[in-house]
C-alpha cells in the first residue's frame, strides 16, 4: 500500500490506528473531520485518511476541551480564532466563566430539587398513605420552588418533565 508523500511522515497514522490511540471509534474522528474541527487528512494512493503529528495533536486538544465542558460549536469558535491569529484564551475564559454561572445555577436547582424531594418524603412518612385521585401524597403536596427550578433541576438528572396543563 504506496503512501502519498505530501503528508505521510514516520508519524503518520491511518484513522483506525489514531482512534485507538485516543480510545475513539473511527467514526467519530470522521465526523471532526466532516464539520471542521480537524483538517481534511491525506490520503494514501489507496484512498485510506492519513493523519500525522499536526492532527494528533488537533485532536489532543478537542478532547481536552471537551473534557472541561467546550461543546463542539465552542471548540470549533475557539479554533476559528486561532486560525484568524487571535489568542483565543480570553475568550474561552469568558466562557468558562459563562459555564461556571451556568453550573451555579444547577447546583443550586438541584439543591432545591432535593429539599422538595425531602419535604414530599418526610409529609408521606408522617401522614402515610392519603386518597386521592391517582395519588394523595402528591396531590396534596405543596411545591415550595417553582416549577422552573423544578424543571431545571430535572433536566439536569436527564428527565424531561410535562408542563402542567
Amino acid at each position: 500500500m504506496a503512501k502519498s508523500p505530501s503528508r505521510v511522515t514516520r508519524s503518520a497514522a491511518h484513522v483506525g490506528e489514531l482512534a485507538a490511540e485516543f480510545g475513539l471509534n473511527p467514526r467519530t474522528i470522521r465526523y471532526y473531520e466532516r464539520i471542521g474541527l480537524l483538517a481534511a487528512s491525506g490520503r494514501t494512493s489507496a484512498g485510506y485518511r492519513v493523519y500525522g503529528p499536526a492532527d494528533r495533536d488537533r485532536l489532543r486538544f478537542i478532547l481536552k476541551a471537551k473534557t472541561v465542558g467546550l461543546s463542539l460549536q465552542e471548540i470549533r469558535d475557539v479554533l476559528a480564532l486561532r486560525r484568524q491569529g487571535v489568542t483565543p484564551c480570553a475568550h474561552v475564559l469568558r466562557v468558562v466563566e459563562d459555564k461556571l454561572r451556568q453550573l451555579d445555577e444547577h447546583i443550586r436547582a438541584l439543591g432545591d430539587f432535593r429539599n422538595e424531594l425531602a419535604a414530599l418524603r418526610a409529609q408521606a412518612v408522617v401522614a402515610g398513605p392519603r386518597d386521592g385521585c391517582v395519588c394523595g401524597l402528591i396531590e396534596e403536596h405543596e411545591p415550595s420552588h417553582t416549577a422552573d427550578t423544578i424543571r431545571l433541576a430535572t433536566q439536569v438528572l436527564g428527565h424531561r418533565p410535562t408542563r402542567p396543563t
